[in-house]
């Protein structure tokens, strides 16, 4: 992984639309929207965190961070750029969402959840602030996340996904998964232009320590019996690009263990395109697809055996 000194500011500058850095005089009530609460979750962030917060600030003032004992400066600046601080301790991320949730909705009528690392390019700022001035009826938006990768942002391999993060107050919940969680609503969704960088800042050492973690959590949630309902993304050909893949992840683990990670390779690096982002692109494929994939099936392997 990169840290902040290795990304490439120009072509960081380039994938976010030139995002002012600071939130200056130029920004006025018109572009401001004291109806919304951006909630962010925090925890040793401070590698990227401002970057995020003077993004969501173009937006508001209100901002939320619900902290989970950071140690590395992270309140510190988040206090520094205006935020609401809190502490909480860190149980699941859909724990932690549904809190603030929670804890915020009364602020606002409209509420939009980042993660620390990922920062609002200047076209979905505009959007936001499209949606918010006139939302049509629509209570929840979605939007396409880009992932980074060594400091390299990804354009191909299937790398792109989307999540609900604007929603009105009392609209949508985090649903009760262990990993791979998403907000849900019953009311449809409506995309938004523009793109969420997920800029995965840190060591290569903390993202496989991280996603060590999050298969223990996957092997979990596929033992888990498996129920479909309230509080939950229905899995459906015909629903928004969050149901559609939700239907392929479930495909997926219909196939034969090992051989699916494998033949997931094969479909990301190869059919969706993911060699043309270089080493960064084959680098992401064999480690998230081929390896995390392998490792959960390994999991659950030995969890049969155990059984």
């Amino acid at each position: 992984m990169a840290s902040v000194s290795d990304l490439d500011p120009n072509r960081v500058q380039r994938d976010l639309g030139a995002v002012p850095s600071t939130a200056g005089p130029s920004e006025s009530a018109a572009t401001r929207h004291p109806e919304l609460c951006v909630i962010l979750l925090t925890y040793n962030s401070a590698g990227l965190i401002e970057s995020t917060v003077r993004a969501a600030l173009q937006l508001t003032r209100m901002v939320c961070v619900v902290d989970s004992g950071s140690s590395d400066g992270t309140e510190r600046i988040v206090a520094g750029l205006g935020c609401h601080v809190v502490q909480r301790p860190f149980r699941n991320y859909a724990d932690q969402r549904n809190w603030a949730i929670d804890e915020f909705g009364a602020l606002a009528p409209w509420q939009l959840h980042l993660d620390a690392d990922e920062v609002l390019d200047v076209e979905a700022i505009a959007e936001v602030s499209r949606a918010l001035r006139d939302p049509q009826g629509a209570s929840n938006f979605i939007f396409r996340r880009r992932t980074y990768f060594l400091g390299q942002s990804l354009r191909f391999g299937g790398t792109h996904n989307y999540h609900l993060r604007l929603f009105r107050s009392g609209s949508a919940r985090c649903e009760d998964r262990l990993y791979d969680q998403h907000f849900v609503s019953d009311r449809p969704a409506v995309r938004l232009g523009g793109l969420l960088h997920d800029m995965n800042v840190g060591s290569l050492t903390e993202w496989t320590a991280r996603h060590n973690r999050w298969s223990d959590l996957e092997a979990a949630e596929i033992s888990r019996p498996q129920t479909q309902g309230a509080g939950q993304i229905r899995a459906r050909l015909s629903g928004d690009p969050r149901e559609r893949r939700r239907l392929y992840k479930g495909r997926y683990y219909q196939a034969p263990p090992v051989w699916r990670a494998m033949l997931l390779f094969v479909y990301r690096y190869v059919l969706q395109g993911g060699f043309l982002d270089g080493r960064a692109g084959f680098l992401y494929a064999f480690l998230q697809v081929l390896w995390f994939r392998m490792l959960v099936d390994a999991k659950l392997h030995e969890q049969s055996l155990r059984s």
